[in-house]
């Protein structure tokens, strides 16, 4: 990560590897052959210091890249295992959220993520006897952290520029909820289901959710450890520019061809988010309830004033342009009814630009 500058990046959202889940097994101890002796000797506890360790050194780079009144959101679950005949859970979002704290970085209210599992036996252990089974693990956590004070918008551009990124009412009552039951990773339809199982990618709908969040239009968004590039791609959903670091070069050609699809992907998203805002319409309606605003795009209702000036810019195309580097070329107007005018990726509503760096 040493070629991002530093303070240079507006988000950071990430899901790495996570320690003591066997399938990240191999990851560590090759990176470790302590880790692997840890493991060896039956010493659990040993083994997850040892891991966390080694994500040490990632935490370190965000915030050194991070900018002031930059977050960091970062999905991680805990783990469950039974070493040398010893059941017990390894907390992973406790020691990552100690670390960055420890490194200056201000926690802020994590979202629970309710992932929902299609097993009929709801608990872990040898049945209905008392003191005889382990309450299910189901659950992930998305840590939301700050670097520093809160992010300011001096300048009118920035101002308008936060305006047109503007989230619904609607959405922002369900997405600044502490618990997600609604992310059943149904919307991944950019990634076969081997190659997201050897990855354990999220579902686009976290990063993409995220994003929309905690980033206005033309921010930067840092994912360190990008494996299937789901982060860039929401990102590029997003209007945003992105940076993504990966060290299994494996991943280059998955990331290629589903930047291929991205257009229609990302334009069916923002579409069906206009179509929910406009079932969110019939249904107020219906209930005899008003509305005080008009957004000023899309000429419909709107609850707040701060969505008068919300506006979705669709995706015209998305090239790659070199090794590991992809521009994205949006439409200004809604709809897409004007061709984009050529800009830099600091102007945030014409090309945005994403890169992956693959490292040894």
């Amino acid at each position: 990560m040493k070629a991002v500058r530093p303070d240079s990046i507006d988000l950071v959202v990430t899901s790495p590897p996570y320690p003591m889940i066997q399938m990240w097994d191999e990851l560590f101890t090759k990176n470790n052959p302590k880790t692997r002796a840890a493991l060896k000797a039956n010493d659990g506890e040993a083994a997850f210091q040892l891991m966390h360790q080694d994500l040490d050194c990632v935490w370190d780079e965000v915030v050194r890249v991070l900018k002031n009144g930059g977050f960091a959101c970062i999905n991680i679950g805990d783990a469950v295992r039974t070493i040398n005949d010893k059941f017990m859970l390894y907390p992973n979002h406790a020691r990552i959220l100690s670390a960055l704290q420890q490194r200056g970085l201000s926690p802020l209210p994590a979202v629970i993520w309710r992932k929902q599992t299609n097993a009929p036996n709801k608990f872990m252990g040898s049945g209905v006897l008392p003191a005889g089974a382990y309450v299910t693990l189901e659950h992930e956590y998305v840590l939301i952290l700050r670097k520093g004070g809160k992010r300011e918008f001096d300048f009118p551009s920035a101002r308008a520029n936060r305006q047109s990124s503007a989230l619904f009412w609607e959405e922002r009552n369900q997405w600044f909820s502490d618990v997600w039951m609604d992310l059943k990773g149904a919307r991944q339809a950019l990634i076969d289901k081997s190659t997201r199982k050897r990855s354990g990618a999220f579902p686009f709908e976290l990063p993409y959710r995220l994003i929309n969040m905690y980033s206005v239009k033309g921010d930067i968004v840092l994912d360190p450890f990008l494996g299937t590039g789901t982060t860039m791609l929401a990102a590029m959903a997003a209007c945003r520019n992105s940076v993504g670091i990966e060290i299994d070069k494996s991943f280059a050609d998955i990331i290629e061809a589903q930047v291929e699809n991205i257009v229609d992907f990302a334009n069916h998203r923002i579409r069906e988010r206009l179509q929910q805002h406009e079932a969110f319409i019939q249904d107020r309606i219906q209930a005899k309830k008003s509305f005080k605003h008009t957004n000023g795009h899309y000429g419909f209702p709107v609850i707040m004033n701060q969505e008068k000036n919300l506006m979705f810019n669709l995706l015209q195309s998305a090239e790659k342009t070199g090794k590991g580097c992809f521009e994205v070329t949006y439409f200004e107007e809604p709809g897409g009814r004007k061709s984009p005018k050529a800009a830099t990726a600091a102007t945030s509503k014409k090309k945005n630009f994403q890169q992956l760096e693959l490292k040894l």
